[in-house]
């Protein structure tokens, strides 16, 4: 048996633009990914008797959230090595042990986290040394951020968000999360907010240059001013208690507050460090969230951390 073990990054939506939902039922999104230091791992270990089964152990604020991630062929990481096995004509088996740091249904993408994880450490386990584009494109077969998952770092995603390119950014980010009891559907929030815009026509997403600067110039106070959601108000609707997290974390002089992705997760942007640590008592004082860490971005993408 052989094994391998891949460190796979939980994201940020800097900028999330959201167009009209298409005939395909997807809206076209315009986002800015960054990757941040908080990270599931995946280890996968051959076995001959031809079966892909899954595990997962969860480090953290809750163990009953591993209830709610999958165990059977719908993980997201299991078809991710259904999927590669089949492309690649393997007929090994692999069972996949998932560990849990990225909050489960919290719009930061670990379920994406963990299928790039599992894309390269079946890669490994199975000697394929597939070309990092071709597991790229498989990625996008499986989900809109698992692409980035792979590529990490700062990058724009466009069409479904699976569509990856790097885009260039100075300087070093220090966030706080505030992390909510329980998750959010993502498909629930795309519903939300296409009844509050059901008289509108969206335009099509856009990333403002005013945050693409800030970026480039590796200017957080700029940043913190850009950042953006188009789902932040559908996702508020959902849970009003959001509004209450936001605002705490606005009163402490965050540089920037914004619902991450489809939520519930509120990301804060800080200046530094200290005040990173001043905004965490604080929110995790204030108790409107059920726990509170911190991060730093960007980071890279999948990585193998060991046999």
């Amino acid at each position: 048996m052989r094994s391998a073990t891949v460190r796979s990054p939980a994201k940020i939506n800097l900028a999330l633009a959201v167009g009209g939902v298409r005939p395909d039922g997807y809206h076209p999104v315009a986002t800015i990914y960054q990757a941040v230091d908080l990270c599931d791992e995946v280890r996968a270990t051959t076995q001959p008797s031809g079966d892909i089964d899954v595990t997962v152990t969860y480090d953290g604020r809750s163990p009953t959230e591993t209830a709610k991630v999958p165990l059977g062929p719908e993980n997201l990481a299991v078809r991710a090595a259904t999927l590669l096995r089949e492309r690649a004509g393997v007929s090994d088996g692999v069972s996949l042990a998932i560990r849990k740091v990225i909050p489960v249904s919290g719009g930061m993408a670990g379920g994406s986290a963990d299928a790039a994880a599992a894309l390269l450490a079946c890669d490994l386990v199975w000697d394929l040394s597939t070309p990092k584009a071709w597991l790229v494109q498989l990625a996008g077969e499986l989900g809109s951020d698992v692409p980035f998952a792979l590529v990490g770092g700062t990058a724009m995603g466009t069409g479904r968000g699976d569509q990856v390119s790097p885009v260039l950014a100075r300087g070093r980010y220090y966030w706080v999360l505030a992390l909510a009891a329980t998750g959010l559907s993502t498909p629930a929030v795309f519903a939300e907010y296409d009844r509050l815009n059901r008289d509108l026509v969206p335009p099509d997403p856009q990333i403002a240059p005013a945050l693409m600067a800030a970026l480039r110039a590796g200017d957080a106070a700029a940043l913190g001013v850009a950042l953006s959601n188009d789902l932040q108000d559908a996702a508020v609707s959902l849970r009003p208690e959001l509004a209450h997290t936001l605002a705490v974390g606005e009163e402490c002089g965050a540089l920037g507050a914004l619902v991450s992705g489809s939520g519930p997760t509120t990301a804060f942007l800080a200046g530094d460090e200290e005040h990173a640590l001043d905004m965490s008592l604080a929110l995790t004082r204030s108790g409107t969230c059920a726990d509170v860490v911190q991060a730093v971005g960007p980071v890279g993408g999948a990585k193998p951390i060991g046999g």
